[in-house]
């Protein structure tokens, strides 16, 4: 059956549940005569709730225990030769897989094969059955329980309550283990790689020169994090010098002077530059920035490489301005009017205002916007592959091609090679490493934000 179909027929049926509940409320109260203790619709939901719960119970469980019966039952169909060869059998579950599935396979299908996948396309299609009649029926009771304990005593709205917190602190939940499985998997590849390279070659490293190898042995290349971490620096210098004194000037001017028609329009226009995606900022810098500066270059006697820091840094920034402007533009609107009408009835001007009573008061959130930029400019990936030039050495040269540490990452994890060698391994500790930095930025940010928000509220 069609995702799209069962996702129609859930929400019709919760539909169905909410308004059944919602009638048998209304019922109730005419047919006793006495006031209700919650409003109809927290009923409904109540109803609504009692309909989902069993049914998500159901979907879970199937989702659990569906993958390994069926396992079972295709292994029951595999010779013993079959199951003992370790090496093979994972390709031949897959081929069966895909057999049942109706995508077929290149090649001759041994009858094994074929007696399995028919075995599991005959599973697939009872299991699917099952579930859908087993979902039904507990959708039903849940229905049936809730309708019959609608009274006027009964409190709806607290269940209803109880039952939305619960969904909330699911949901925090699934995000901050999410991220907790993120950093422990990501550490653990990395304590891996520290077993072929010491931490110290690693983080003090000068030379950055991973020979490619599939015998996962150490010593097979240099391991330097300072080119990778000089390059991503360098770039996000370049970055923020573009975009932080365009963005705030922006922003001081869509607050203080621009008119509310034009700042309507203007800032809209200016948020749609984080909407691009970055691949096209890549492509804009490879194709139209680089041999622009490149030619400027050589006008002044200057040898600016179409790919570099230089260039992928510029637009870096183009790309981070909204990002600045946006969050300064809402951290100075902030600023109480009172204390620009204190400053005019001193006598001083616009501009004194601004400069000597709004940016002040307004410097902790802009610090804190800057430092998220800077988060944002380190972890930028597509720009720099396609404009930086990727060549990790140590140099001070912006106008020379540079590698960063995710353009790296990307180099490191492309292409068939061994994920237990250390040249595989290195882009965990590269991300780890890349991590802990965006992390300090962020930390740092809403510390001074927190720190120093109240001094003028």
């Amino acid at each position: 059956m069609n995702t799209l179909i069962v996702i129609a027929v859930l929400l019709i049926a919760l539909g169905f549940a909410y308004s059944w509940g919602v009638r048998v409320s209304r019922n109730v109260a005419g047919r006793t005569g006495a006031k209700m203790h919650s409003r109809p619709v927290y009923y409904g939901l109540y109803v609504m709730l009692w309909c989902a719960i069993p049914a998500a119970i159901v979907l879970i469980l199937y989702l659990l225990f569906e993958p390994m019966i069926a396992d079972s039952v295709v292994r029951a169909y595999l010779p013993d030769d079959v199951l003992a060869n370790t090496g093979e059998l994972p390709g031949i579950l897959r081929s069966i897989e895909s057999i049942a599935s109706g995508y077929g396979i290149v090649g001759e299908v041994a009858p094994y094969q074929q007696q399995a996948a028919e075995a599991l396309q005959s599973f697939n299609m009872m299991a699917r059955l099952a579930l859908i009649a087993l979902a039904a029926v507990a959708a039903v009771a849940g229905l049936v329980f809730a309708q019959r304990r609608i009274s006027p005593n009964f409190r709806a709205r607290n269940r209803v309550e109880i039952a939305i917190k619960v969904l909330l602190l699911t949901c925090s939940a699934i995000a901050i283990l999410t991220t907790v499985g993120i950093v422990l998997s990501v550490l653990s590849e990395a304590i891996r790689f520290f077993t072929f390279v010491h931490p110290i070659d690693f983080f003090f490293g000068t030379t950055w020169n991973p020979r490619f190898s599939t015998t996962g042995t150490g010593g097979q290349g240099e391991f330097g994090l300072l080119p990778l971490l000089a390059g991503t620096m360098m770039i996000t210098v370049i970055a923020m010098a573009v975009a932080v004194p365009i963005g705030l000037m922006a922003a001081v001017y869509l607050s203080e002077y621009a008119g509310r028609k034009f700042r309507f329009v203007a800032k809209p226009l200016l948020e749609v530059l984080a909407g691009i995606p970055t691949i096209v900022y890549g492509f804009f810098a490879l194709v139209t920035v680089g041999p622009f500066l490149n030619q400027v270059g050589a006008m002044i006697g200057l040898n600016i490489n179409a790919t570099s820091a230089f260039t992928a840094g510029i637009v870096m920034g183009i790309m981070i301005i909204p990002f600045v402007s946006s969050l300064s533009d809402d951290i100075i609107t902030q600023v109480p009017q009172a204390m620009r009408d204190g400053s005019y009835g001193l006598g001083a001007t616009q501009s004194e205002t601004i400069r000597r009573v709004i940016l002040p008061a307004a410097l902790p959130g802009i610090v804190g916007a800057f430092l998220l930029a800077v988060s944002r400019a380190v972890g930028e990936t597509m720009i720099v592959v396609l404009a930086a030039g990727n060549s990790p050495v140590l140099t001070g040269n912006p106008f020379e091609a540079v590698s960063t540490v995710t353009v790296t990452i990307v180099n490191q994890l492309t292409g068939d090679t061994d994920f237990a060698s250390p040249q595989s391994l290195v882009a965990f500790a590269l991300g780890l490493t890349l991590f802990v930095i965006t992390l300090c930025l962020n930390v740092v940010a809403i510390y001074i934000v927190k720190k120093y928000r109240e001094q003028y509220e």
